[in-house]
């Protein structure tokens, strides 16, 4: 199966990396200085064991890719981008292409089939950072993250099948599970602060911020007879996971905060806290936590803020405002 990674940042840019180093055939879709550092002079993939240039082939642009009927697109961009990497990849794929939706969130399945007959969900729970042009930092060795996935909107098949063999192979931990959204809804959970740690500094006092966007949260999926995995089971998977250090890289922040951090101009809050918003809309529940972080989140971006900028005091002050 040949592999293209479709958003090489942090955790795409880590998943071909280790693709490739198995021996796999992977193609990177990159864009802007990305791509010229990449094509110039290989991906730089470091994680605690290794710091190497990586010559894997990579394009601009779907357009650019011949494509074959062996082909599986891991869709690795942040949900914000969903929609038009969507439509550039539809209008040259053949619509029978496995997606792979490989993203934190719900919302990009829905997007995907749509468009392809073949999607997938996959749960990701792998620590990276892209902070500059042509390089990936990726945390944990082996394993290198867990990438469960199957069937979009359930079952598993040989193709999925074969993703997930290929993956671990490749030194992550991936199964073929029939019910991946469960566990794609329970990550959702925990990426609900993401924006939380973007635009905040609140120490302790986050975690009662926390549990609010979590309650708001759980009392959605129950309003919308949606199933989520629990506590004990994302945490026995996870725990497998040792997240290590990469030398001269600091760990930072999550992908909301990397986005602050490297001034990409938008951020992923309305697909995370903003799917808890239009579940509460959609169910008559009150969700004033998740709406005040989606918004403070999106005001960060347009303001040009760096991470950490509100106090718990101005997060708290702009929930009761919502309420």
């Amino acid at each position: 199966m040949r592999y293209i990674i479709y958003g090489a940042g942090a955790i795409g840019g880590s998943i071909g990396a280790r693709l490739f180093l198995e021996g796999h055939e992977v193609i990177l879709i990159a864009r802007g200085a990305h791509f010229g550092a990449i094509k110039k002079d290989g991906l730089r993939y470091r994680n605690p064991e290794t710091d190497q240039y990586l010559k894997i082939p990579v394009v601009e642009h779907p357009k650019h890719i011949q494509y074959q009927p062996d082909d599986a697109v891991l869709l690795c961009m942040k949900s914000q981008h969903t929609f038009n990497a969507l439509e550039d990849l539809a209008n040259h794929a053949p619509p029978t292409t496995p997606v792979i939706c490989c993203q934190n969130g719900v919302a990009n399945e829905f997007m995907a089939i749509r468009k392809f007959t073949n999607v997938y969900a996959m749960v990701v729970f792998v620590g990276g950072t892209h902070l500059a042009a042509g390089e990936v930092a990726h945390f944990s060795a082996t394993p290198g993250g867990v990438l469960d996935a199957g069937r979009f909107p359930s079952g598993i098949d040989p193709v999925i099948e074969t993703v997930t063999q290929d993956l671990r192979n490749a030194g992550f931990l991936a199964d073929a599970d029939p019910r991946a959204m469960r566990f794609k809804y329970a990550k959702l959970l925990r990426n609900l602060g993401n924006s939380l740690q973007a635009v905040g500094s609140v120490g302790g006092e986050g975690k009662a911020i926390m549990k609010s966007l979590r309650d708001e949260a759980l009392a959605c999926y129950q309003a919308a007879n949606i199933e989520c995995a629990s506590n004990d089971e994302t945490r026995d998977r996870n725990s497998q996971v040792m997240m290590g250090n990469v030398e001269g890289v600091p760990r930072g922040g999550g992908s909301s905060w990397q986005s602050l951090e490297r001034g990409t101009g938008d951020i992923e809050a309305d697909y995370l806290n903003g799917e808890i918003c239009y579940l509460g809309r959609l169910h008559n529940i009150p969700t004033p936590a998740n709406e005040a972080l989606r918004v403070l989140a999106n005001n960060a971006v347009r303001d040009n803020a760096k991470p950490g900028s509100l106090s718990s005091e101005e997060i708290n002050r702009a929930i009761e405002l919502a309420k």
